[in-house]
């Protein structure tokens, strides 16, 4: 049977490729979780490449969960402040961030905290795992007053929850799907899972994101996941943005040593 619909068919020009605004660059760098080992190679990384590629208008961005379950907690907040004084840095309040900062006046919080990898954090600001075990819940949270410095408390007070980038916007959870970048709740941006992670439908910006760690980056039609699991992996992710072109940065621990890999144009 002859095919007719051929002879009617008119061509579709592609959808326009997500981009960010001409002239700028982002690195946008996945959950940390206290690797400051992995972040150090990063930055080094990081720095190399954005004078390769040339004079742009540069941002980096770090997704949230810079603290907990990994070694190095207190070095991270450090490093990522220090870092923000000499270059532009814009950083995203994970839910770790929110728990920690909560634990300081709530004992229940304090407890969640320390379960959800905050012992870790406790103990990277020095004190001894001896005197951890002894204090209890209510010593232990006038210990973190003197232990935290309070430039680092100010540092993660003062995180943003959402920023937007032409068609993308950075977060660390996710967005709920029924609402506007405006209408967003807190709660939401940072701790939001399966309703964001299950939904298939368009959005108004592609969603770059932490949060829920997978094996490799998950890229879909509309959303980025770069949670590669650096405390548990040995791999951290930065992605980079520019006009309408994606690759990827990353450092990935393997047999003790850190290497850094780059990926193509996509």
């Amino acid at each position: 049977m002859l095919n007719l619909a051929r002879f009617f068919r008119k061509d579709v020009p592609a959808a326009p490729r997500p981009k960010v605004p001409a002239g700028e660059r982002y690195y946008v760098i996945g959950d940390i979780h206290g690797r400051c080992d992995l972040l150090d190679e990063l930055i080094v990384a990081i720095e190399e490449d954005d004078q390769q590629m040339g004079e742009a208008d540069t941002t980096v961005v770090l997704l949230g969960d810079l603290v907990d379950r990994g070694p190095e907690s207190a070095r991270v907040i450090e490093t990522a402040r220090q870092w923000g004084e000499r270059r532009k840095l814009r950083y995203i309040a994970g839910n770790h961030e929110e728990m920690f900062l909560e634990a300081f006046t709530d004992k229940e919080m304090l407890r969640h905290f320390l379960k959800h990898g905050g012992k870790e954090t406790v103990l990277s600001y020095g004190i001894k795992k001896k005197r951890y075990s002894e204090l209890t819940m209510k010593e232990l949270q006038a210990e973190l007053h003197e232990l935290v410095p309070k430039k680092h408390r100010k540092f993660l007070a003062a995180m943003e929850d959402i920023i937007v980038a032409g068609d993308y916007v950075f977060v660390h959870a996710g967005i709920n799907p029924k609402f506007s970048l405006e209408e967003q709740r807190k709660s939401d941006l940072r701790w939001i899972r399966e309703r964001f992670l299950k939904h298939r439908e368009p959005l108004s910006h592609v969603v770059v994101h932490g949060h829920t760690i997978f094996d490799d980056v998950e890229s879909t039609e509309y959303r980025i996941g770069i949670d590669t699991g650096a405390f548990r992996t040995g791999k951290l992710t930065a992605l980079v943005l520019e006009g309408d072109q994606r690759r990827f940065i990353q450092a990935h621990e393997v047999d003790g040593n850190i290497m850094v890999m780059h990926s193509g144009f996509a």
